[in-house]
C-alpha cells in the first residue's frame, strides 16, 4: 500500500459514469476503471456533469452527496460560468458532480451536430477540471481523459490563453474508446474557449481546414492508451485508423493497449439479483430458470433451441446490417433471437419488421433496461457481436461470465478476449475474419453443431464461465503508466504494442 506522501491521485474527466450518467460502455468503464483503481490504493476521483437525472439516480441508490462550498466558475464565449460542484460517493468513489443546468441538458450527452452551442458543454466540463483544486483543496497528479469531449482538457494545459500556465503542474493520460468519433468542429468555436490560434496548426488540431479535437488531444496529452492491445494495433493502419493512422505511426512511444475489463460486483451470475436465479459453472440449474423467464417474457414456447442474443447500439459499427441478414436466414428453423438496443432508425425499424414477420423466434426492445439486459445474457445461449469493428467490447464478456458463448468477429478487444473453440481446447467462443454474412453464418452453424453434441457445449461453456476478465491485470497496467508519468519514465522506449 503507497504511503500517503507517495499515493497517486487521478483524476478522470469524464461525460459518462454508470449508474449516474449512461449511454454506452463508456459508462460502465468509467464506473469499473476508478472503483478498481481505489481498491488498489490510488486516490482516483471522477469529475462528471450532472446531465439530467444523475442527481435523482444519487439520491435513488442511497449514495452519499453534499454540495461544497466553493462553486467553479469558467469563462467562456466572454461569459462567466458558474457550477454548483456536489461530491458523492458512488462505490467507494468519491464523484464530483457539475451542476450547470444552463449547459447540462441533454439527456442524451452527446448532440446530434458540433456547433458552438452545443460544444459548450464539453468545453466547461474540461476547464472546470483545471478549477477542482480551487475548490476541493485536492489537486491531482494525473488528469485522465476521455475520448474527444474531454481533450479540451490537454488542449487548455497547451494552448489556454490562462491555463497553459499550469502545464508543468500535470501530466494528462488520453483514452481512446472509439476513434470514429473525433470532435470534428468549425475552427472558429476555439477561440470562445480561450483557445489561441496557434492550436491551429498541423501538429495540433488542423484537420483538412476543420478542427480535430481529438488529434490534438492526443497530440498534447502525455500518454494514449487505447482499450485493448488489438485497438492498439488496429488504429496505426489505413482501415483502423479513421484517418488518424499517420498520427499514430508519429506517436507510437506513447501509445499503448490495455484491455477494459469488467466489473464482476456487477456481473456475475451467481450473485445478481436482477435475474430470477443464480447460478455458476459449477451449478447450473439456475440458467435453466433464466431461460425460461426469458421465454415467457418472449411469449414463446421452449422448443430447445438456441437462443441467440444481442445487447448494444444499433449502429453499423456493431455488425447490425449483416446480423439482421444472418438472422433472416437462421430465423424459423435453427434459433431464436433477443435483441435490445437502440441507435439508427433504420436499424430500429429492421428489428420491429422482424418481430412482426418472426414472432415465434425473434423479441426485440429498442431501448435499454437493465434488468432486461442482465435476463438476456442469463437466459440465452450464444452472443452474437459481428462488429466491423470493436476497440474492446464488454458484452462478449459478460456473455462469457455467464455462459452465453459468443460468436464474434476477430477484430479489436474480441480478437483478444476469445478464443475459437474449434481451434483449442481452451477455447471460450467462435470467431470469423471477413465482414460478410456468408461468414457469420458459417461462425453460427458452427456454434449450432457444438449447442447439439452437448459434452462439448457444456465443456464449452465452462471455459468460458472459466475466463477471467476483472480488472486486476489492467488496473496493474493503468498504475504502471501513472508511475512512469509522474517519475518521468514514460516514453523513453516504445510501448505501443504492451499489454
Amino acid at each position: 500500500m503507497d504511503s500517503f506522501d507517495d499515493q497517486l491521485k487521478v483524476l478522470h474527466v469524464t461525460v459518462e459514469m454508470a449508474p449516474l450518467v449512461k449511454q454506452g460502455g463508456v459508462g460502465d468503464v468509467l464506473m469499473a476503471l476508478p472503483k478498481s483503481l481505489c481498491r488498489h490504493s490510488v486516490d482516483a476521483r471522477v469529475l462528471l456533469p450532472a446531465y439530467p437525472g444523475a442527481m435523482e439516480c444519487v439520491k435513488n441508490h442511497g449514495y452519499s452527496c453534499s454540495p461544497l462550498a466553493e462553486r467553479i466558475h469558467v469563462a467562456l464565449d466572454y461569459k462567466v460560468y458558474s457550477a454548483k460542484v456536489y461530491r458523492a460517493e458512488v462505490e467507494g468513489v468519491p464523484v464530483y458532480l457539475l451542476d450547470q443546468p444552463e449547459l447540462f441538458t441533454n439527456p442524451n450527452v452527446y448532440p446530434h451536430s458540433l456547433s458552438h452551442a452545443s460544444m459548450m458543454p464539453f468545453a466547461f466540463l474540461s476547464l472546470a477540471a483545471l478549477e477542482i483544486p480551487g475548490c476541493t483543496d485536492w489537486k491531482p497528479d494525473i488528469i485522465h481523459t476521455h475520448d474527444w469531449p474531454t481533450s479540451i482538457v490537454s488542449l487548455a494545459l497547451r494552448w489556454h490563453k490562462h491555463y497553459r500556465a499550469l502545464r508543468s503542474e500535470y501530466d494528462v493520460v488520453i483514452t481512446l474508446h472509439n476513434l470514429a468519433h473525433q470532435g470534428i468542429i468549425d475552427p472558429s468555436i476555439i477561440s470562445s474557449w480561450g483557445i489561441t490560434k496557434e492550436a491551429l496548426s498541423i501538429e495540433g488540431l488542423e484537420y483538412y481546414g476543420q478542427a480535430n479535437l481529438l488529434k490534438g488531444g492526443m497530440i498534447v496529452s502525455d500518454a494514449i492508451t487505447a482499450v485493448s492491445p488489438h485497438y492498439s494495433w488496429d488504429i496505426q493502419t489505413p482501415e483502423g485508423g479513421f484517418g488518424l493512422h499517420g498520427v499514430f505511426s508519429n506517436m507510437k512511444n506513447k501509445l499503448t493497449g490495455i484491455l477494459n475489463g469488467i466489473d464482476y460486483d456487477v456481473w456475475s451470475p451467481k450473485n445478481d439479483p436482477l435475474i430470477p436465479a443464480g447460478y455458476s459453472m459449477d451449478d447450473m440449474e439456475g440458467k435453466a430458470v433464466c431461460r425460461k423467464k426469458l421465454i415467457e417474457m418472449c411469449n414463446w414456447n421452449d422448443d430447445g433451441k438456441p437462443i441467440v442474443t444481442f445487447v448494444g447500439r444499433m449502429v453499423q459499427q456493431k455488425g447490425i446490417d449483416i446480423l439482421f441478414t444472418m438472422l433472416d436466414w437462421l430465423m424459423i428453423d435453427n434459433c431464436r433471437a433477443v435483441v435490445i438496443g437502440s441507435g439508427q432508425p433504420q436499424y430500429e425499424e429492421w428489428a420491429h419488421q422482424f418481430s412482426r414477420t418472426y414472432p415465434d423466434c425473434f423479441w426485440c426492445f429498442m431501448g435499454f433496461n437493465d434488468e432486461m439486459a442482465h435476463l438476456a445474457y442469463a437466459g440465452s445461449d450464444i452472443t452474437v457481436m459481428p462488429s466491423l469493428f470493436e476497440p474492446c467490447g464488454l458484452s462478449q464478456l459478460i456473455g462469457m461470465s455467464y455462459g452465453s458463448v459468443p460468436v464474434v468477429r476477430c477484430t479489436g478487444g474480441l480478437a483478444d478476449t476469445v478464443i475459437d473453440f474449434d481451434g483449442s481446447p481452451d477455447g471460450t467462443g467462435f470467431l470469423f475474419s471477413d465482414y460478410s454474412t456468408d461468414e457469420l453464418l458459417k461462425a453460427m452453424y458452427r456454434a449450432f453443431d457444438v449447442y447439439y453434441d452437448k459434452p462439448r457445449w457444456q465443456k464449452l461453456v465452462r471455459n468460458a464461465m472459466s475466463a477471467d476478465f476483472s480488472w486486476n491485470k489492467s488496473i496493474s497496467s493503468y498504475i504502471d503508466l501513472y508511475r512512469k508519468l509522474k517519475s518521468g519514465d514514460w516514453g523513453n522506449k516504445d510501448l505501443s504494442f504492451e499489454t
